[in-house]
Order: C-alpha cells, then structure tokens, then sequence
C-alpha cells in the first residue's frame, strides 16, 4: 500500500521536462518569444547565428527550448 501511494505522489507532484524546439522564418520573432517567456519582458535581439538554449520553468514543469537561427554562420 505504501509503495502504492508513493508511485501515485511522484507521478502526480514530480517535475516533468519537456523539450520544445522553435523553428521559422528569419525574423519571425522566435527569440522573442523565447527570452519574453524566460524573463518575463520583451528584449531587444539580433539575428540569431546558430541556436539558443533557454530552461524555462512554468508550474512543476521544466521546459528546455531549442530556439534554431536561420541565419548563415
């Protein structure tokens, strides 16, 4: 019964992870909208050569984003 009850807690309160990856057009405002959901503000960005990679953490889940550039390096 305790074994019981302790799997049911952990699938219910354990941190989940996640994995988004964000891809578009150039200027689509993909970091944007990476960094307004990390920061909680709008920042000011340059084209993205390359890639970001931000953990955002929303309620008991930790969200990995994969922001792609479209970009030459």
């Amino acid at each position: 019964m305790g074994l019981s009850f302790t799997k049911l807690f952990s699938r219910l309160f354990a941190k989940k992870e996640m994995r988004i990856l964000m891809v578009g057009l150039d200027a689509a405002g993909k970091t944007t909208i990476l960094y307004k959901l990390k920061l909680g503000e709008i920042v000011t960005t340059i084209p993205t050569i390359g890639f970001n990679v931000e953990t955002v953490e929303y309620k008991n889940i930790s969200f990995t984003v994969w922001d792609v550039g479209g970009q030459d390096k």
